[in-house]
């Protein structure tokens, strides 16, 4: 289903992101997890239309299955379009229209990004005027990927990922995506990590208290190597993913005897990231990967966070 835009409503768009690096620390009494990772947002994108209107409502469409996105104060669009109207004391209605390609609940922040774009959106709707800084601090209110989906590019994140910080990256690195048609509970995942970290204690011993990014990611995206970052890729969430999903190990080995020069469960997964040392190397990937039955898509990154179109 195609959504009607109003030719006077103000668009932006959203990235998806993958993490090519987290490290999770031990849970917090809160329940929480201390993270270290590097983001990269790459060219799979939300389309947020804002326009004017009574209340704040929201209705999404897409190419992918929605059947899990809320339509109601659930949305994290509307959440961040209530949340600027708090901040700023606007009294004025939206309504949010989303055309989504992030897949959902994929371990890619499609909500996230949903809600990045809903800040940049009614801040320019209603006239706020709200500084990047301001709109981070909101964005961090929201949850954990949301600050990076408004700064985009690549970033390093700590504490529960929200303190963003940008990270020189160098040159353009070449993914194959290969989202799953069942999505996965990202708090599920996490406790299934505790679960394995239980069961694994004597081998890996416990988890570290506190956690950070590895230089040679850094490194890596320094110096603009894709090789030198399959090397560093690492995920905390992979192994716990896996035991969930033990189908996915499959596609990961297909990916990587396919050309890939590594593979990755993407944040909480199930979606799958392959890096591949070029654009054209990532367009035969992308065709190995489809003519295995498998639904594969060539994205790459870094691109800017949230913007207006």
């Amino acid at each position: 289903m195609s959504l009607a835009t109003p030719s006077d409503a103000v668009h932006v768009r959203a990235p998806g992101k993958i993490n090519v690096f987290l490290e999770v620390g031990d849970v917090q009494d809160d329940g929480y997890h201390e993270v270290a990772t590097a983001y990269q947002a790459v060219s799979i994108y939300e389309e947020l239309w804002a326009s004017p209107a009574d209340g704040i409502t929201v209705a999404v469409s897409g190419a992918i299955d929605l059947d899990e996105v809320p339509t109601d104060d659930r949305n994290l669009a509307v959440r961040a379009a209530r949340l600027l109207a708090h901040a700023t004391g606007v009294r004025a209605g939206v309504h949010l229209e989303i055309r989504k390609a992030v897949p959902v609940a994929g371990g890619m922040g499609g909500g996230s990004a949903d809600a990045a774009a809903a800040l940049v959106a009614c801040d320019a709707l209603w006239e706020t005027g709200l500084s990047t800084a301001e709109l981070l601090r909101l964005a961090a209110r929201l949850g954990a990927d949301v600050p990076f989906a408004l700064l985009g590019g690549t970033a390093v994140g700590t504490g529960r990922g929200d303190e963003v910080s940008s990270a020189l990256a160098r040159g353009r690195f070449d993914w194959v995506l290969v989202p799953s048609d069942e999505g996965m509970s990202t708090p599920v995942v996490y406790r299934e990590l505790d679960a394995h970290r239980e069961r694994h204690l004597a081998d890996i011993g416990r988890a570290p208290r506190r956690p950070a990014v590895d230089p040679g990611v850094l490194h890596a995206l320094r110096q603009g190597d894709a090789g030198m970052l399959a090397a560093s890729l690492r995920n905390d969430l992979q192994a716990p993913a896996l035991h969930l999903r033990p189908d996915l190990a499959a596609v990961l080995e297909t990916g990587e005897r396919s050309g890939a020069l590594a593979g990755i469960v993407s944040g909480s997964g199930p979606t799958l990231a392959f890096l591949a040392p070029d654009e054209a190397a990532a367009l035969d990937l992308r065709v190995s990967l489809s003519g295995a039955g498998l639904h594969a898509m060539h994205v790459h990154g870094p691109v800017p966070g949230a913007r207006l179109i």
